[in-house]
Order: structure tokens, then sequence, then C-alpha cells
């Protein structure tokens, strides 16, 4: 059984810089909080210091996760896929079988899904009915209020907008 994590290179530097962000900015912050929670004493009724020593906790926690993360990480470079099947990174538009309404999603890992940005899990139904699916094809989808129909427009291997500044 694999312990890799599939994502996309945007999704990966997006971790990196969250890892970043978390070691060079929270963690810092933390330690001043601290710091100053000391300087007032007694640490039995010290709701600062408490409250700080909580938020160090989740910070390293998140810390850690992240860096399982990328540790893990097997990075799906979009860009050299080609063809008209749904695979993994392909950014698919859909037509509502019911409605004629177009929706658009990009199928990534479970760490990237954000359906407000238009990402869906691998893992998730409509993406698990996508897949392997080509232009043309009409897919069922299971969804909390019953089977919706969707009309695949197209399928096109875009890697996304970097927009996060390289190390």
């Amino acid at each position: 059984m694999s312990d890799r994590v599939p994502m996309t290179k945007g999704g990966l530097l997006r971790l990196k810089e969250e890892l970043k962000r978390l070691k060079s900015i929270e963690r810092p912050k933390i330690v001043k909080e601290i710091s100053e929670a000391l300087a007032h004493g007694d640490l039995s009724e010290n709701a600062e210091y408490h409250a700080a020593k909580e938020k160090q906790s989740h910070v390293e926690g998140r810390i850690q996760q992240v860096e399982h993360w990328i540790a893990s990480a097997e990075v799906i470079d979009v860009a050299r896929l080609a063809g008209d099947r749904v695979v993994f990174g392909a950014t698919v538009t859909l037509e509502d079988g019911e409605s004629g309404d177009q929706v658009r999603y990009r199928i990534v890992g479970e760490i990237e899904a954000d359906l407000k940005q238009g990402k869906i899990s691998v893992t998730s139904p409509i993406a698990r009915a996508l897949i392997g699916r080509s232009e043309g094809d009409e897919v069922t989808v299971r969804t909390p209020g019953g089977p919706k129909e969707y009309e695949i427009q197209a399928v096109e291997f875009v890697e996304e907008e970097l927009s996060v500044e390289s190390e």
C-alpha cells in the first residue's frame, strides 16, 4: 500500500509556503507571547500563558502535518498530461443535464481540494464518476439530493498559475 499523497505542483508550492510562514512567522510570534506571559509571574492563574501554550501546540502539530504531506507528496505534472480522458489534474467542464448550466472543476488531491476555487478531491463522488471518462460522455453522480446527470463538455490539462513567490 502506497503512502504517497498525490498533488499538483501548485498544491506542493502552497504547502511549502504555509510551512515557511508557520516556522518563520507564527512560531517566533508564539515564543514572544509565551515570554511576555512568563514575565507576568504566577503561571497557575496566567490565562495568556495557557492560551499561548495551546496556540503553540496547534502550530507545532500543523508544522508536523505539513512536513509529512510534503515528504509524502507525489507531484503530478499536469502540463505533461494530454488526451481526452479525465485523470488526476484534469480540468473538466460539465453541463448539467437538467438546467444546462456549466460548471468547471479541477481534479486535485484531497489536501488541495477547495470547492470555492473549483478544485475537487480525486476521492469525491463527482471526481470518481468522471475518472476515465471522455469528452461527450454522460455521467451520473450520486448526490444527497439524488442522482444528477452531467455531460462532459471539455477535458483540459492546464497547470494553474502559480502566483506565490518561489524560494
